[in-house]
């Protein structure tokens, strides 16, 4: 064996040794192992081979399916939802590829939690026990300003921003302040070799001098790359807040309890300006909070780090001269600054204005067509946008005159100074730091050496003191950013707060004044969801005003049944609250009194409201037809294309797919469809949802009869109980009873009565005995007539003479 191991290995190479021992080991070993044992080495091998084979053809396979699933909800602009209510959608990516982005949707338990920050702000009265964290007054107005209103508000606004220690948020603003260190860091080095740069040049030193031209281009690569990464992080953590808090708002501002309405017809804290509040003021407001943390972070570090080298190398008393120069500038400026919050918050509402009356003409483009009221509408736009002028030209006045100001405090005064506090050294050495230590240290003989010295410690410092300088600039212009981010972080608290108000319903009559009848703080009916028909109790139908005035009580007391079956048609004239019964039912107006039972939801078991006027979302066709699902809600509960052809054939629709482009068309569909098309597609969504209750509001007004009768026969016939409002008679055969409503010697009145019934009867004959009545004098009404006539064609003259007819006159008789 040893000498098999010679003869392989001739050199004695002890690694090449090694591995032949080994080599003949494995040999002996596999020699004396049964061949059973190799055979199951072999299998277990083989099938590891397809197990992970198979494995990876299945990810591969799960990949592909989960792109095409993308490529398709992405066209299709739907998404997945989550046992826990998250939300999967995909979004464009580089190419064609897609990303997946989960939505987590704000849990009831934050709000609850942060409830008491938007209620209760500092100086705000309790009315309820010390835990009632929903006994609150609505937050007190406050004046936009640097105040501890503000500071409660911002902080608030962050807990939401930043709701985690380990969150996207925290690292976004950890790598930022990692990189504003840099950049410190990077100014005192840059600062020393300026120094060392102008030392050398003076002193004739070649090398010495490229040598730092180098390190020079090297340092001013490594800043450009930290100024870029500080803007491009702000950026991030700005479009990082905004989408916390848009997520936020949203969650609570679309919600079951119908938010978005009330904010707008019943809170009215914030008037018509919600999309102001969210699209425009919330931008500015993340920007403002993003950049607030560069403007006030890297100026403190600045401040600090340049003010101890500035110690070591002018002395205490050079500190003592920056400090006191930094604290007499800081209340110059606060005293003579302009209320910039105030100023914002201003313009933001004037903007908003401005911006509500071209989206109210854009709204209602057709109708001023009509009228011919593009000429006043141009004045009220005219008279909104000179208002906004003269706001924003008064800003920018007052901005010249502090600008102005700020340039001869910041940059010259403090330049001049900057002189002064470097040359203490020269002129002062004994109170001149490390730089006076250095004069003394010097002997006379040494004079050239000296002035190098001196010409690298003054760059330095003066480097320095630049650097100071723009640090306690940017101090003193984030004074003026400060006071715009108060009027920003105002109109975004005041929206979250009024949100919060209007979800948890917590509304308190002004201090010293006592609750109006019908306002929302006397709220006091009870609504019962769940129920098996609908059902009002002694219910006072109100018209609501907003908050905190009361409303206008259309009918004192109102109470009926509708069991399923039982179909309702509720008539009467005009403004006698009809339209009412259907907003208090859907839970839009408040029950102020009394009892409401009704279903609890869209389905087969709930209710369902057609207004007179049908919404047309965006999207396609086949959207139309289900809304509000969508495309994936439909394909989850098995319903096929098929059945909505079917659907749409039924309300004499069926034309539709084919003229428009099929089910995939997308259009701007109000536009698109007629009045009474789009009252159809109404009725539709009504037959694919199925409910167990149907609330027509003026539903078919645009419908004619024949084809409205066929409508109400096909819900019928699909088990839907109807409950209609109308003012068309011809309705009657198709319900059970009805609820009529008028106006009386004592007010408002009702009565509830089953159809065909002899009492209705009885009313039906005297309405034609009234009418026979009036065909009597159909006669003597053309008599009169005829001589109302006559006497508008005569024309006299002023001596009293009868002239003949004109020829106009002539002709038309």
């Amino acid at each position: 064996m040893a000498a098999q191991s010679t003869l392989r290995n001739p050199r004695g190479d002890p690694l090449v040794a090694l591995y032949t021992h080994y080599s003949d080991l494995f040999r002996a070993y596999a020699k004396r192992s049964s061949r059973t044992t190799r055979l199951l080495a072999t299998v277990s091998l083989l099938l590891s081979i397809i197990a992970s084979g198979y494995g990876g053809y299945n990810w591969l396979r799960a990949q592909a399916k989960e792109r095409a699933q993308a490529r398709r909800l992405l066209r299709r602009n739907s998404g997945i939802r989550g046992k826990d209510g998250s939300r999967i959608i995909y979004v464009p990516d580089k190419g064609s590829t897609t990303s997946k982005v989960t939505i987590h949707p704000t849990k009831p338990t934050t709000f609850d939690a942060h409830r008491r920050l938007f209620l209760n702000p500092p100086g705000s009265t309790r009315l309820g026990d010390a835990n009632d964290t929903v006994s609150q007054t609505p937050p007190l107005s406050t004046k936009p300003g640097l105040n501890l209103a503000f500071l409660h508000q911002f902080l608030s606004l962050l807990s939401i921003m930043v709701p985690r220690w380990n969150s996207k948020e925290t690292g976004l603003l950890m790598g930022h302040g990692v990189f504003l260190l840099l950049r410190t860091y990077l100014s005192l080095v840059v600062a020393r070799l300026d120094g060392e740069i102008v030392r050398d040049l003076v002193a004739g030193k070649g090398r010495a001098f490229i040598w730092g031209i180098v390190k020079w281009c090297g340092i001013g690569t490594l800043a450009s790359y930290t100024n870029a990464m500080i803007k491009f992080l702000q950026s991030k953590v700005s479009i990082a807040f905004r989408t916390r808090l848009t997520r936020y708002i949203h969650d609570l501002y679309l919600t079951g309890n119908n938010n978005y309405y009330k904010l707008l017809n019943l809170d009215g804290g914030i008037g018509q300006d919600a999309d102001q509040f969210i699209t425009q003021d919330l931008t500015l407001f993340c920007s403002a909070a993003a950049s607030l943390y560069s403007s006030l972070g890297k100026p403190m570090v600045d401040l600090l780090v340049f003010n101890y080298q500035l110690y070591r190398s002018l002395g205490p008393l050079a500190l003592s001269g920056i400090l006191t120069g930094y604290f007499s500038t800081a209340a110059v400026l606060r005293r003579l600054s302009p209320p910039f919050g105030r100023l914002k918050a201003v313009e933001g509402k004037r903007e908003g204005d401005f911006r509500g009356l071209h989206t109210r003409l854009l709204a209602n483009a057709e109708e001023v067509s009509f009228y011919g009221g593009a000429e006043i509408e141009r004045v009220f736009l005219a008279k909104s946008f000179k208002d906004l002028q003269r706001w924003m030209e008064g800003i920018y006045s007052l901005k010249i005159r502090y600008n102005m100001l700020e340039d001869i405090i910041l940059k010259y005064s403090w330049s001049a100074f900057g002189y002064l506090i470097t040359s203490l050294p020269v002129f002062l050495p004994a109170w001149g730091g490390l730089g006076g230590v250095m004069e003394l240290a010097d002997d006379a003989s040494a004079e050239t050496g000296r002035e190098r010295g001196r010409m690298k410690e003054f760059i330095t410092n003066k480097r320095l003191m630049l650097s100071l300088a723009d640090a306690g600039g940017r101090m003193m212009y984030s004074i003026k950013d400060i006071s715009e981010l108060a009027g920003y972080t105002s109109r975004v608290y005041t929206l979250i707060s009024t949100l919060h108000r209007v979800h948890a319903n917590t509304y308190y009559p002004p201090p010293g004044r006592p609750t109006e009848l019908y306002s929302l703080a006397d709220d006091q009916g009870t609504v019962h969801s769940g129920f098996d028909g609908v059902r009002l109790e002694q219910v006072p139908i109100v018209a609501p005003s907003l908050f905190p005035r009361g409303g206008d009580e259309l009918l004192e007391s109102l109470s009926f049944v509708v069991h399923s079956g039982d179909h309702l048609l509720i008539s009467g004239p005009n403004g006698v609250g009809k339209s009412a019964i259907a907003r208090i039912l859907a839970g839009l107006w408040p029950v102020y009194r009394g009892l409401v039972s009704r279903p609890r939801a869209i389905g087969l078991e709930g209710i369902m409201f057609l207004p007179q006027r049908p919404y047309l979302s965006v999207g396609t066709l086949r959207d139309q037809v289900i809304y509000p699902h969508t495309e994936l809600d439909m394909h989850e509960a098995g319903r096929t294309e098929a059945e909505l052809q079917a659907i749409l054939q039924d309300v004499h629709l069926g034309y539709l797919p084919q003229r428009e482009g099929g089910w995939d068309a997308r259009k701007e569909w109000k536009d698109v469809l007629s009045g009474g098309e789009k009252q159809r597609m109404a009725m539709a969504r009504l037959f694919y949802h199925e409910p167990r209750y149907g609330f027509i509001d003026e539903g078919t007004s645009a419908v004619s009869s024949d084809v409205e009768g066929l409508l109400y026969e096909r819900a019928k016939e699909r088990g839907i109980t109807l409950i209609t409002v109308s003012t068309r008679a011809s309705l009657k055969k198709y319900h059970t009873f009805n609820l009529t409503m008028g106006l009386g010697a004592d007010g408002a009145q009702w009565e509830f009565d089953r159809i065909g019934t002899d009492k209705e009867k009885l009313s039906v004959e005297k309405e034609l005995q009234e009418l026979r009545k009036r065909l009597d004098n159909v006669e003597e009404w053309k008599r009169r007539r005829a001589e109302i006539d006559l006497e508008l064609r005569t024309v006299w003259t002023e001596g009293g003479e009868e002239l003949p007819p004109p020829p106009y006159a002539e002709e038309d008789s």
